[in-house]
């Protein structure tokens, strides 16, 4: 009698480690929000990316192969956009990622020649975005809670231009020990414009950015309490492209 009681408590877990998973499937830009994968490379599995030294680490990949668009989408600069999160490409609001699964959100942009063809691998990324812990709550949750919605705003002191914009989300539940932070990350292929070009951000390398040691990816998050500090992942920003949340 117990051995089937083991089995189903077995698939139990495995299902809901599965509904943790979670992809930025869709952009929402000037008012417009464009069908799932318009623009953004997508994969079909909604995996998490654990070795921050991969490639895959800049806009996704093995094992979530992502699927190329010849899609570019517009964005105003000075506006706000909203990185649209599923658990899958079919997904409703109602299914983002598992609520259990807590970290930090943040957004990266990168300046190209060609957003459709541009890896994202190596330098030139610089954050626009980031959200943390803040009185016992993760970013992630601020996320769930808005539908899947992650606002992001696009600077107004930056160049015209094709970029990349990698929007992430990270769940701590097996941080405790080295890689176990789990990584979603997609790359949504836009072009800015109204940018007044004054601010030349610094840039970072992707991979690089992260090590599996920094205190934001090897943590405990269930020995924090609500007035515990975190350090989020990722080097700082310039003033005018500074937006916590």
């Amino acid at each position: 009698m117990k051995f089937p009681f083991v089995q189903f408590t077995v698939a139990a877990v495995s299902v809901s480690l599965a509904s943790a998973h979670t992809i930025f499937v869709q952009l929402t830009a000037d008012g417009k929000t464009h069908p799932v994968s318009h623009g953004i490379r997508t994969p079909s599995y909604d995996g998490p990316q654990t070795n921050v030294m991969s490639n895959n680490m800049a806009c996704n990949g093995p094992p979530n192969p992502t699927m190329p668009s010849d899609k570019i989408i517009s964005v105003t600069a000075g506006t706000n956009v909203s990185a649209v999160w599923r658990h899958t490409l079919q997904s409703g609001p109602n299914e983002v990622m598992d609520a259990g699964h807590k970290g930090p959100v943040m957004a990266y942009l990168k300046k190209v020649t060609s957003a459709k063809t541009d890896s994202g691998v190596g330098d030139g990324w610089f954050k626009i975005q980031e959200g943390g812990y803040s009185n016992g709550k993760w970013a992630t949750n601020t996320v769930i809670d808005n539908k899947g919605n992650q606002v992001i705003h696009i600077p107004k002191c930056i160049a015209d231009g094709q970029y990349l914009l990698r929007a992430e989300m990270v769940a701590l539940h097996g941080a405790r020990s080295n890689g176990g932070a789990q990584l979603y990350m997609e790359c949504a292929q836009i072009e800015i414009t109204g940018g007044t070009g004054s601010v030349k951000p610094k840039t970072y390398s992707i991979p690089g950015v992260y090590k599996s040691n920094d205190p934001g990816l090897l943590i405990d998050i269930y020995s924090m309490k609500p007035t515990s500090k975190y350090v989020i992942p990722g080097e700082n920003f310039a003033s005018c492209l500074c937006v916590h949340n």
